[in-house]
This record gives structure tokens, C-alpha cells and sequence, in this order.
């Protein structure tokens, strides 16, 4: 499997992708993939931090992280992961999380937050982001929010979330 930045010719692929894996997820609000091209055309978006696992030149994941504000700190949200179904449950989810923390860390970025499921995302090293003093912009129980910290000597952040307007999140 090859972990890559996304491409522009990968973009409809990518949009595939993502309708495809969270056609049948629990909770989804179905726009994921528009989600992703609007999120291209803000300033939070990194192109170092789009990208895709192939196999065999396949494209058969994705994974995005773009710029948050944690009061006055810039940061990380993942969003969206997607694995086609048929590739889920390979590693390929985890593999990609991997690599965009090792890029992130790479950019100095301290801190990536993520909106998911608590028995996944806590494989990748996620805990509630409470425990960090990181608030969710919406009313969510703990274990849904959790938080990473990519450098281990990250100051202490404290405070809401900002996302990016194109998620829609007040």
C-alpha cells in the first residue's frame, strides 16, 4: 500500500471514495465528500494533509486534515477518514492517521482533533479532548470529541474549538 498526497487528478476518485464509505455509516450527514472540496478552497486547507492510500494504484482511502483555532492556537481537525467497505478493516484507516500525524508533527503542528466513533479513534492514541481542556463547538458526549497530541512537549491548549466555515458549525 502507498500513502500520498492527493492529486487534482485524484479528485473525483477521492469524492467516490468518500460517498462510498459513509453510504452505510452510522452517523453521517451524507455531504462528507462536498464537505472535502469546499474545505479545498479555504485557507484552513493543507495540501500536505490530503491524502490517499492506493493499492495497486488503486485508491482506496482517504483522510484530511485542515486548520482549527483552539482559542488562540491554530491546530488540526481530522475529517472526513474513509476506507472503501471493501477495504475496511485492513489497517488502511489507521496507516493513513499514522502518516498525517507524522506530517503534521513534521509542520509543528501541536494538537488534531476528531469527531468519531470512541472505539476506533482510541487505537490511533485519541483520548476525549476534555482531558486536554479542548471544547466541542456543539453539544456532544466526551467520548465522541477526543484530541491527539502530536508533539510531546505541546503547551497546554485550553478553550473551544473554531472550525473552518465551510463545516457549517457556528
Amino acid at each position: 500500500m502507498e500513502i500520498r498526497q492527493e492529486r487534482a487528478d485524484d479528485y473525483n476518485t477521492i469524492f467516490q471514495v468518500i460517498t462510498e464509505a459513509f453510504s452505510h455509516a452510522e452517523h453521517s450527514d451524507g455531504n462528507e465528500q462536498e464537505l472535502v472540496n469546499l474545505l479545498r478552497a479555504t485557507s484552513s486547507f493543507i495540501p500536505e494533509l490530503s491524502l490517499v492510500a492506493a493499492e495497486d494504484g488503486k485508491i482506496v482511502g482517504h483522510i484530511l486534515f485542515t486548520k482549527i483555532t483552539i482559542g488562540e492556537c491554530i491546530e488540526l481537525a481530522l475529517a472526513p477518514l474513509s476506507v472503501l467497505p471493501a477495504y475496511q478493516r485492513r489497517g488502511i484507516g489507521l496507516a493513513l492517521i499514522r502518516e498525517g500525524h507524522r506530517i503534521a508533527k513534521q509542520l509543528g503542528y501541536d494538537y488534531s482533533v476528531v469527531l468519531g466513533s470512541p472505539t476506533y479513534y482510541p487505537r490511533a492514541g485519541y483520548i476525549p479532548a476534555s482531558l486536554y481542556g479542548i471544547e466541542a463547538p456543539f453539544e456532544v458526549q466526551s467520548e465522541y470529541f477526543m484530541a491527539f497530541k502530536l508533539q510531546d512537549d505541546a503547551p497546554q491548549v485550553k478553550g473551544m474549538v473554531k472550525y473552518d466555515p465551510a463545516f457549517g458549525i457556528d
